[in-house]
């Protein structure tokens, strides 16, 4: 392969030059003039409502509303896009940061705007029949603007919804930010952070890993009166709110933004627990063997049968046999990366792997590790023109193919959705991670077929570690957060209830699969269950492993006619619910049969896994 040390910076120019050229400060004004189209639609309508209702041809007026209303989307996400991404590589330039601030405000004026088409729509929703039957090229609008109808089913009075609003700046998010604070600035005795003791997790150093895990649960056990007091009372919030706005039950409202059924999200769950004996092997068998090479500072975890302890759940195995130009050791050049990724995807679909090389080749990535640069990786997407971009942070690293592939499977995810309408480019979190997941289950699969013997374990373990914490530890999880709703409902709770109820959900989930040394304070450590909007904040990963997982399987069994039915399911992820987005598919999604087949991929893993370490 073609060796270089280049790795390559984006380039925006096909959607802005800058925010001082004329073409971003003509969409700006494009996305104002559309809001004022928008604003003065909405006051005719509200107007013949009022006055002459009779007179209202409602459908017509919906046509032209949904006409104009699908260009200001398209320029909203994509200023908002840019806005982030050109920060994103230089967060200390402040003409960037006040320029987020200014799409911000401009925004907020759209969020009015949606609110009051709401109310449009529901006092017109009986013509509707009548719109689609005269209109029926918005008849994939059905889903969505039933969504926004059932949307206002649970939503106070205008009033009650600002005075809301208003409140939970002082509320929830309040005890949001006072748990984030506290946590953010926790030290040990020698000033290491909590979250420099949580990162310790993943250190080879035995006893350095059980040692942090120590101080971490004992800093949690200090501030356990402020952080059950944040929890306590956001919860509390919720459930209030949640009555007020005639929801039955947390988990409801959940289902509705991840656009799920409780039969599905049942089939799922019940999935999960049925692979739970084949986790907990893995579990013990990992155990024994951090424990037969002296790789942990458990006296009892792996002997006799016993599981793993809490803090060696993400310790290295080690690959001291390893070669230095394996695919697990070596330096990957990005040009090696890139050809791989390309290959890999191609391998699947040439429509796929042609994406792929599109994306390269006219620097839609920018891989480049420099100063001012956020860390990590993501995708944004741009409306209007049907263009991604990627950052990522290149070193040469096993994992960052798999971060690249992953990213880019979002990326061509968005490609299949091009020339739909901008309202169809909103999908929700269990749909946002199946081609990303798929992507990086290509990889995956294909590096695993080409490695042997330690290479082959580690990139197993890896792999199941990282699948584990999606479907055990989001397991139980959902498992804690539905119990708080349950007890939280009947009266406040205590550190201590928090600490009985993680302790139950995480022997319910991970059971023998670990010994005694577990961790009863992840109730205080998970920023989720401190976020007023992100209730359930966990089976939505569980969902998006597993259907990605899903659809590889049946790419395994159908083989290449699969890939036309892949990229046809993901160019409707924005306008149908999951149940009815995989039934066109022609799989059924509501009973666990279909989540058997993603689980049977980790399961087979597992078996070789314990057939190498036992070697």
């Amino acid at each position: 392969m073609k060796q270089t040390n280049f790795i390559p910076r984006w380039n925006l120019d096909s959607i802005f030059s800058s925010i001082d050229s004329p073409e971003y400060k003509n969409a700006i004004a494009s996305y104002n003039s559309g809001m004022d189209n928008l604003e003065q639609l909405l006051k005719t309508a509200r107007k013949f409502i009022k006055e002459a209702s009779s007179n209202f041809d409602f459908p017509a007026w919906l046509a032209g509303y949904l006409e104009a209303d699908n260009n200001v989307t398209a320029l909203a996400s994509t200023l908002n896009a840019y806005a982030y991404v050109i920060y994103s590589t230089d967060t200390t330039n402040t003409a960037y940061l006040n320029n987020i601030s200014k799409i911000d405000e401009i925004g907020l004026r759209y969020e009015q705007i949606e609110l009051s088409f709401r109310s449009v729509l529901l006092a017109n929703s009986k013509y509707l029949d009548d719109f689609y039957a005269r209109y029926p090229k918005f008849a994939d609008y059905k889903f969505i603007l039933s969504e926004e109808i059932e949307e206002t089913k649970h939503q106070m009075s205008p009033a009650e919804e600002n005075l809301a609003s208003d409140l939970q700046r002082t509320g929830g998010d309040a005890w949001d930010r006072l748990h984030e604070q506290i946590i953010s600035n926790l030290k040990d005795e020698n000033g290491k952070t909590f979250n420099e003791l949580r990162n310790d997790a993943y250190s080879p150093d035995a006893v350095l890993r059980k040692k942090s895990h120590l101080k971490e649960v004992a800093l949690l056990r200090q501030n356990e009166i402020a952080f059950a007091a944040c929890l306590n009372n956001l919860k509390g919030e919720t459930c209030t709110l949640n009555k007020r706005r005639n929801w039955q039950a947390a988990i409801d409202r959940s289902l509705s933004s991840g656009r799920l059924s409780k039969e599905t999200l049942n089939a799922l769950i019940s999935a999960i627990e049925e692979s739970l004996p084949s986790w907990r092997e893995y579990f013990k068998e990992k155990a024994k063997y951090l424990s037969e090479h002296g790789l942990t500072a458990s006296e009892t975890a792996g002997k006799n049968g016993a599981g793993l302890a809490f803090y060696d759940l993400f310790a290295p195995i080690g690959t001291k046999s390893a070669a230095s130009d394996s695919i697990l050791n070596k330096k990957w050049s990005f040009e090696e990366a890139k050809d791989y990724i390309i290959e890999r995807y191609s391998s699947f679909s040439p429509e796929m792997g042609a994406f792929a090389k599109t994306a390269f080749e006219k620097n839609w990535i920018d891989a480049e590790v420099r100063p001012g640069k956020v860390g990590g990786a993501y995708d944004e997407d741009f409306a209007l023109t049907h263009e991604s971009r990627i950052l990522s942070n290149f070193t040469g690293a096993f994992s960052d193919i798999i971060t690249l592939a992953h990213e880019l499977g979002h990326a061509y995810h968005f490609s299949c959705m091009k020339d739909k309408p901008a309202a169809f480019f909103s999908y929700p979190m269990t749909l946002a991670e199946t081609a990303s997941t798929f992507a990086e289950t290509i990889v995956k699969q294909d590096m695993i077929s080409k490695c042997d013997g330690a290479d082959k374990l580690q990139i197993l373990e890896l792999d199941l570690q990282d699948t584990s914490q999606t479907l055990v530890d989001i397991l139980s999880r959902f498992y804690f957060e539905k119990s708080v709703f349950e007890k939280r409902s009947e009266g406040e709770l205590s550190a201590n209830d928090f600490s009985e109820l993680m302790k139950a959900a995480q022997e319910k989930s991970y059971g023998d699969g670990l010994n005694e040394e577990r961790h009863e304070y992840m109730w205080a450590v998970k920023s989720h269950y401190y976020s007023t909007g992100l209730d359930f904040y966990n089976f939505p990963y569980a969902f998006g492993q597993l259907f990605g997982a899903g659809l590889y399987s049946l790419y395994k069994k159908e083989g290449e006619k699969f890939a036309q039915r892949y990229a046809e399911l993901l160019s409707h992820t924005g306008n149908m619910s999951c149940e009815e987005l995989c039934k066109e598919c022609g799989f059924d999604i509501t009973t666990s049969d279909f989540w058997k087949e993603g689980i049977s991929l980790y399961q087979k893993e597992i078996d070789l896994f314990k057939e190498l370490a036992d070697k």
